[in-house]
């Protein structure tokens, strides 16, 4: 497989998963070896990812920010960043009301089959109704106040304090260029190679992703529940799905060509692995080291504006997940009957732009804050089992929107910035066929 390039591979692994998936799903056999002996590496290839993370977060962003040389650079980039994914945000959210309130996917589900979803997975969604009641009896700036860490080893211990990780970095970083050059030169050498050892690190972790997400998609598919679950609910399925189709394939593209000239086939044809690889593991924390790689080395976003603009993207800027909010909770409305108004539908683009800023980077999080919106608008949390039997693919669908639309705005962000060339020569690709 070396001389495939890598989105490829990983093209490849995944077609190859759900089809032993489908194998085996049709025998206890089966879905036990897959279960037993097939899942434990997707696991060690997420870890794997994962454990990688914040190390990669800490050394790419003291780079990034002590290589400005003066802080004006930093406070252009940061507004323009967070303005960026503001706007990409709430264009997001409008789509998604957009699409569900023409396909009205919550008047499609009968009472039958309603009953049948509500009690299958009652058990489950109050669990995450439980995760969430916390979060809802917050305080308007405590989203603040949890940014600024208490205890920097503590909170580096976990990938979901990844906002104080970034706050504590950008303090440091900052710290490292007021301060007399002679002095800061070894502590920014010091991160300097760290960021190098840590991007080889990435190489070496990618030699798996092919077998990482064979793994993954194999043991999704032998735990999938019956296809008669997704029937019931294959409308709102399909207005997750077209939503999320235009912000990948229309608004991203658009915006790509207006903004930078490039064209879609050389964004795509650059960021498909960290697309392909979201898709895998739902998680954006743990895809962002590639989104990285690819971001810098094919698609021309200098390492400065990468390592800012990329990490801070993974934490807020959640265009799927916000998408898939404003749709999930007009669907929950309609399915139990509940009329909501135009002010309530303004209520979801303000409370899911929020929600989406405070979703950790991980899997199923989405799911938790979406309490948060049903909460604001007055349904029910309990209308949240209608949705869970469907919410891991659908999770996995606007993870990769979520990680498209980081890398997009990283390249206008370089483009506002003086700061996108041509592609690095030396690509990823070739240097991972010559392993």
């Amino acid at each position: 497989m070396k001389n495939i390039a890598l989105h490829w591979q990983i093209l490849l692994g995944m077609l190859a998963g759900v089809l032993v998936g489908i194998l085996c799903s049709g025998s206890e056999i089966g879905i036990a070896f897959i279960v037993d002996y097939i899942k434990p590496f997707g696991k060690i290839f997420i870890s794997l990812l994962k454990l990688i993370a914040i190390p990669l977060i800490i050394a790419s962003l003291i780079k990034g920010i002590t290589d400005l040389k003066d802080l004006s650079q930093l406070s252009s980039m940061g507004i323009k960043t967070i303005g960026l994914y503001l706007v990409s945000t709430i264009i997001a959210i409008t789509i998604g009301l957009t699409v569900v309130n023409i396909i009205n996917p919550g008047g499609k589900i009968s009472t039958e089959n309603r009953e049948a979803l509500m009690d299958g997975f009652a058990t489950n969604a109050s669990k995450k109704i439980e995760a969430a009641v916390a979060a809802k009896e917050r305080g308007p700036l405590d989203p603040l106040v949890d940014m600024v860490p208490s205890n920097i080893f503590e909170a580096a211990a976990s990938n979901g304090n990844m906002l104080q990780v970034i706050f504590f970095v950008i303090f440091f970083a900052i710290g490292i260029i007021l301060i007399d050059e002679k002095k800061s030169a070894p502590v920014k050498a010091f991160f300097d190679g760290l960021n190098e050892v840590i991007l080889k690190m990435i190489d070496l972790i990618m030699l798996a992703a092919p077998y990482g997400v064979f793994a993954l998609l194999a043991a999704l598919v032998v735990e999938s529940p019956g296809g008669d679950v997704f029937i019931s609910l294959l409308w709102y399925s399909l207005s997750v799905v077209l939503g999320l189709g235009l912000m990948m394939f229309v608004v991203y593209p658009t915006a790509i060509k207006f903004f930078t000239g490039k064209s879609p086939s050389f964004f795509f044809k650059g960021i498909s692995p960290a697309q392909l690889l979201a898709f895998s593991t739902s998680s954006s924390a743990a895809t962002l080291p590639v989104t990285m790689e690819r971001t810098e080395e094919h698609l021309g976003v200098d390492e400065e504006v990468a390592s800012f603009v990329l990490p801070i993207g993974a934490t807020i800027n959640m265009d799927g997940t916000s998408l898939y909010q404003a749709v999930a909770a007009v669907f929950i409305a309609g399915a139990l009957g509940v009329d909501l108004s135009i002010s309530d539908q303004l209520t979801i683009v303000l409370t899911a732009s929020l929600a989406s800023i405070g979703s950790a980077a991980v899997p199923g999080a989405g799911m938790v804050m979406l309490v948060i919106v049903l909460g604001a608008i007055g349904v029910p949390e309990a209308g949240l089992a209608l949705i869970f039997a469907v919410d891991r693919p659908l999770d996995m669908c606007r993870t990769a929107v979520n990680v498209t639309g980081d890398a997009t705005i990283a390249m206008i962000v370089a483009k506002l910035e003086n700061k996108l060339g041509d592609p690095d020569v030396k690509h990823w690709d070739d240097h991972y066929n010559k392993q």
